[in-house]
């Protein structure tokens, strides 16, 4: 294949969109993911019994549900319910939502982590469960799992790309657009190495944020 460096110049505009799209739909549904996972961690930890059965049943149901499936229930379904909600936003929610539930695991295990003798100088401080949980489980807890939560936003990066599908042009949105347009394929191939180029080095810091951490 001769490489047209001229389509790569006429791509370069909507490139740059795209990537704004694919890092306000990383970064938004990050937070979602690692804030709904927290609440879902403790609900399961120390709520009642009816709320962790709640709790469980929502969890499973959405981690053995394909991402895809989850996107066009939320774009196409929910709708006929309540409000329409752009593609973005779709996917943000989409993303956030699905994550939460591996984040939640990965919560959950640093929370059991955590020696019971902490728990036993909690009680014994006569800490109120407010205070027990924000100043003494769970520093300690997400200190152990941060690299583990690192992994799951790379895997959330490669898992992007699908919201191209409800209409959000992130940097495969583009590419593929654009290609369809020009009938050319310099675009898909930048943006195949774009991805590599943002998550093979964020790999390498987590391991190596790993390794610091387990000193």
């Amino acid at each position: 294949m001769n490489w047209d460096w001229s389509v790569i110049d006429d791509f370069m505009p909507r490139f740059w969109d795209g990537v704004l799209v694919t890092l306000q739909a990383l970064g938004w549904g990050t937070l979602i993911a690692f804030a709904l996972g927290l609440v879902w961690a403790i609900a399961q930890r120390s709520g009642p019994v009816w709320v962790r059965a709640v709790v469980i049943a929502i969890t499973e149901f959405i981690r053995n549900t394909p991402l895809l499936v989850q996107l066009f229930f939320l774009f196409y379904v929910v709708p006929e319910w309540g409000p329409t909600m752009s593609p973005l936003t779709t996917g943000v929610i989409g993303l956030g939502l699905h994550y939460s539930t591996y984040t939640s695991e990965v919560y959950r295990a640093g929370i059991e982590g955590v020696p019971a003798g902490q728990w036993e100088a909690a009680t014994a401080l006569s800490l109120s469960r407010r205070r027990t949980w924000t100043a003494v489980i769970l520093p300690q807890a997400i200190r152990r799992v941060v690299p583990t939560l690192g992994n799951y936003v790379v895997a959330m990066l490669k898992d992007s790309p699908q919201i191209y599908v409800i209409g959000a042009l992130d940097m495969l949105g583009e590419a593929q657009a654009y290609s369809q347009e020009t009938f050319t394929t310099e675009a898909l191939t930048l943006v195949g190495v774009a991805y590599i180029v943002i998550a093979y080095p964020a790999s390498l810091l987590l391991r190596a944020l790993e390794r610091r951490l387990a000193r």
